[in-house]
C-alpha cells in the first residue's frame, strides 16, 4: 500500500511516499528557515507563498527519486490542522485536486497526530503508550491506548515549549529557530548560575500521587526577561549560563510529567514526538530520570533517532495516513472530499476518550 503523504501546516514544504507504513521510499522537504531568520519567526503570508512556490516541485522530485508514477500511489494523506491557514491551504487545495483528478482515496490527518506517528518508523511500539508531543505550538500529554483510541492528558495553556524556546533565544540575541541556538549554547553554560522556577503547576506533590500534566512556559520566559533587564550588558558566558538555566527548567518540567503519567497509568513505553523531542539534554534527562523512578525500570523510551522525523514532515503524515485508511476500509472513519482545513484544529477533534 503506496501512500504519499503532503505536510505544509507551517514553514515546511513536505513530501513522502511511504510504503505499508514502514518503508520510506523517497522524502523531500524545502524549508524556509533562512527565509523567516531575517524577522526572527514565521510570517504566515510569507510562508504561504512559499508553499505555492515550493508544492509542485517538492512533489516531481518525491515522485522522482522514488521511480514512481502519480498513478502508483493507492492513497492520499495531508495535514488538514492545527496550522497557518494559507499554508494549510496550499496543501490541502494541491491534495484535494490531486486526489479528484487520480480518483484516490484522500486522509486527512491531524498534524499532532502525525508526530505522534513519527516513532513507528523505527519501532514496533506496544500499547499502552504515553506520549509528550512537543513543539512550537504544542504540548500535549497523551495515553495511546490503540490505533484511533487517544486520551488527553494535558496540554499547554499558553506558551508551548518550542515557542518558548524562540522567544528566550531572542530575548539572549540568538538566532531563529531558538531550540538548536539554545541547545548549542547552554553546552558551555553552567544551570546552577541563575536558578530559575519550575512551571509545574497545582497540584504537583508525587509523594502524595498529586499531578497536573498541563504545561505553562510563559511564566519562565518572563522570568528570563527580568533577569535580563537587571543588566544591561551581558557577557557571553553568562548568556551561557541563562540559556542552560532555562534549558534545565524546560526538560525537568516536560520530563518528570511525562515520567509520572506513564507511572501513573501503568504505560509500556513512552514515546517523545515533536521538534523539542530532538533536545539533547530532554532525552538524556528523560532516560536517566527513567531508571531512577520506581516500578518504571521495564518501561522502554522511544523517540526519533532520524532528526527529521522530529520536526515536520511528510514521512509521519503518511505513516499516520497509512493507520487511517486501514481503518476507513473498515469503516470506523468518515471523511469528506473537498477537505476543508482547519487551523485551529483541536486535539478533542480527533481523540475518543
Amino acid at each position: 500500500m503506496l501512500i504519499l503523504g503532503i505536510e505544509t501546516s507551517c514553514d515546511e514544504t513536505a513530501a513522502a511516499l511511504v510504503e505499508d507504513g514502514k518503508k520510506v521510499l523517497s522524502h523531500t522537504m524545502f524549508s524556509q528557515i533562512a527565509t523567516h531568520r531575517k524577522t526572527g519567526g514565521v510570517v504566515p503570508e510569507v510562508a504561504a507563498r512559499e508553499h505555492a512556490v515550493k508544492i509542485i516541485p517538492v512533489i516531481d522530485k518525491t515522485f522522482q527519486q522514488a521511480g514512481k508514477k502519480l498513478t502508483d500511489i493507492d492513497a492520499i494523506a495531508v495535514t488538514y490542522g492545527p496550522g497557518l491557514i494559507g499554508s494549510l491551504l496550499v496543501g490541502t487545495t494541491f491534495a484535494n485536486t490531486l486526489a479528484t483528478v487520480l480518483k484516490k482515496p484522500l486522509i486527512p490527518v491531524n498534524h499532532i497526530e502525525g508526530h505522534i506517528y513519527a516513532n513507528w518508523l523505527e519501532n514496533i511500539p506496544q500499547f499502552p503508550i504515553v506520549v509528550l508531543t512537543v513543539s512550537g505550538g504544542h504540548n500535549e500529554l497523551i495515553l495511546w491506548k490503540g490505533h484511533g483510541s487517544y486520551r488527553v492528558l494535558g496540554s499547554t495553556l499558553d506558551d508551548a515549549a518550542g515557542e518558548a524556546f524562540d522567544k528566550v533565544a531572542r530575548l539572549l540575541g540568538l538566532p531563529y529557530p531558538g531550540g538548536p541556538a539554545i541547545q548549542r549554547v547552554a553546552a558551555r553554560g553552567n544551570p546552577e548560575k541563575f536558578p530559575l522556577p519550575r512551571p509545574y503547576l497545582q497540584p504537583w506533590n508525587p509523594e502524595k500521587n498529586e499531578h497536573n500534566f498541563d504545561f505553562s512556559f510563559s511564566g519562565l520566559k518572563t522570568a528570563v526577561l527580568y533577569l535580563l533587564r537587571k543588566k544591561k550588558h551581558w557577557t557571553a558566558q553568562k548568556k551561557a549560563d541563562i540559556a542552560a538555566s532555562f534549558q534545565e527548567s524546560v526538560c525537568e518540567v516536560l520530563s518528570d510529567k511525562l515520567l509520572y503519567a506513564a507511572k501513573k497509568y501503568r504505560a509500556e513505553e513512552i514515546h517523545l514526538a515533536g521538534g523539542v523531542s530532538a533536545n539533547a539534554r530532554l532525552r538524556q534527562m528523560t532516560e536517566e530520570k527513567l531508571q531512577k523512578i520506581k516500578n518504571l525500570h521495564a518501561v522502554r523510551l522511544h523517540a526519533p533517532q532520524n532528526l527529521v522525523l522530529c520536526t515536520d514532515n511528510a514521512i509521519m503524515i503518511a505513516i499516520a495516513g497509512y493507520y487511517k485508511y486501514k481503518a476507513f476500509k473498515k469503516g470506523r472513519f468518515k471523511y469528506q472530499r473537498p477537505l476543508i482545513p482547519n487551523p485551529n484544529l483541536r486535539v478533542r477533534n480527533w481523540v475518543r476518550r
